[in-house]
């Protein structure tokens, strides 16, 4: 790692940031606090717009992991190193990585300190510090032995599937997307018996409506699961320190050598708070619209950074690696100067994944969501197979569903399930959302259609689910 001196004339000309010091801290005109997708794009994005900026990436282990990939270390991959992230990419644009941990950060002077004592200015400072996963601090027994978490940490993942591989019971608290994959590849092991306790009516509850979510149990149950729904684990139970088993709310007990906790992630905010800045009721990092902080020149991103949705307008906190890039290559645009407009109005939540050969996708609202929001809508949905004619080899059943608003016929949230087209799928509906396309707009939607890949041309699912929310609409105008 190269030392700089402070005013290289990396920065504009115009830039106030970079006036000559003498010090002997070391001085970079943007730091990157963290190396997940989000401090890789944001500095790999920053670098081509600012070729000659001197970049500086921290990150706490040498070795990454591809988030959304993590639950296949477990039976799917063969070794945790076919998932494996680094900053390479960064590094071969010209960037420096540093492998330590920011201990201290001061907004006031921009400087920041590691935990070997190493002590750098910067002239632009990004927080990419992501998310750690939610403890149970309020189940009895949530400190035994055997209470394990999805942690985005190689030496973590790499030392949790030697320890799984041994056992045999494996009891796995929530049903969201990280909890249901993890179970399904847990359960591919035949020596393996997995039982899945979520809280709500059915997994994946908070990403899709009642019906789409009980495909999801439906799902789960036929890859060998005990899935157990509407029931909370109010005990771990253990013997000698080390977990025995869960007591749920039910007044049943399920046998347990292993216990992982996947009830949500945090952001990771301790350091940004201690450094004075403003975190959001949800624990995150106020930015505004083009991920600024209430520090001058400190910017947040990805996990860490406060979201807002694009339906609701409301406050609240996605943590997905799409939306964490996507924000990254506009703050890595628009870190010396805005270059970029950052014209959408919020976060769209597009979730997608596969269980037991079945893709679940939705993007924006979803009817929960938007009764809590007070958000009026109307449902078209349609049902086919994903191949025309569906007696081809490998069609899947295809069920789509548009929620629309009525006022204007506005598309503003959609659910498919089916195989797997499902997951470019919901990206078009996606762009439809951002872009404020109408259900009769999408009727006259035109589109490219094949026996092997799609739905066919007559009743391609996405426009007949637009026509049906149409047809919900003038009835309720009659």
């Amino acid at each position: 790692m190269t030392q700089q001196k402070a005013g290289t004339g990396r920065f504009p000309p115009s830039s106030p940031d970079h006036q000559e010091t003498e010090t002997d801290m070391k001085s970079y005109d943007v730091i990157i606090i963290g190396g997940g997708p989000s401090g890789i794009i944001t500095g790999l994005t920053a670098i081509k717009q600012n070729k000659t900026a001197s970049m500086l990436m921290i990150k706490e282990e040498a070795k990454g992991l591809v988030p959304c990939g993590i639950p296949y270390v477990f039976h799917d991959l063969d070794d945790i190193a076919q998932n494996a992230m680094g900053p390479k990419p960064f590094v071969d644009a010209g960037g420096e990585v540093l492998v330590d941990t920011v201990t201290e950060v001061d907004v006031t002077g921009k400087t920041l300190r590691t935990e070997t004592g190493t002590e750098f200015t910067y002239g632009k400072l990004v927080f990419a510090t992501g998310s750690v996963p939610t403890v149970p601090t309020f189940i009895k027994g949530y400190d035994l032995d055997g209470v394990e978490y999805i942690k985005k940490s190689y030496s973590y993942i790499e030392q949790l599937k030697k320890k799984a591989d041994a056992l045999h019971d494996i009891v796995i608290i929530g049903g969201g997307f990280i909890g249901a994959e993890v179970a399904e590849q847990f359960a591919r092991h035949t020596d393996k018996r997995v039982t899945l306790v979520e809280a709500e009516p059915h997994c994946l509850y908070r990403a899709f409506s009642a019906d789409f979510a009980a495909l999801a149990d439906e799902a789960l149950t036929g890859a060998s699961v005990n899935v157990v729904t509407g029931t909370k684990v109010v005990e771990i139970l253990g013997d000698g320190g080390s977990v025995t088993g869960v007591k749920l709310s039910n007044g049943k007990t399920v046998k347990a050598e292993l216990v992982i906790s996947a009830i949500g992630y945090r952001p990771c905010t301790d350091l940004a708070a201690k450094a004075g800045l403003t975190i959001n009721r949800h624990g995150a990092i106020q930015v505004d619209n083009y991920l600024r902080t209430t520090a001058k020149d400190v910017f947040a991103v990805g996990d860490c950074a406060a979201t807002t949705g694009f339906i609701t307008g409301r406050t609240d906190n996605i943590m997905l690696a799409s939306t964490a890039t996507a924000e990254a290559r506009v703050l890595g645009c628009n870190l010396t100067t805005i270059r970029l407009l950052r014209n959408f109005a919020g976060t769209l939540s597009v979730f997608s994944t596969e269980i037991n050969n079945k893709a679940f996708a939705s993007a924006g609202a979803i009817e929960q969501s938007a009764r809590e929001a007070d958000v009026d809508y109307v449902i078209g949905s349609f049902e086919d197979v994903d191949r025309h004619p569906g007696t081809l080899p490998g069609a899947q059943k295809l069920k789509v569903k548009l929620i629309v608003s009525p006022g204007n016929g506005a598309i503003i949230g959609g659910e498919i399930y089916g195989g797997k087209s499902a997951g470019e799928m919901i990206n078009t509906v996606s762009l439809a959302i951002q872009k404020s396309v109408t259900v009769y707009e999408l009727i006259s939607f035109q589109i490219g259609t094949h026996p092997l890949l799609t739905t066919a041309p007559t009743k391609y699912a996405l426009i007949k689910a637009a026509e049906n929310a149409i047809n919900e609409i003038q009835a309720r105008n009659a």
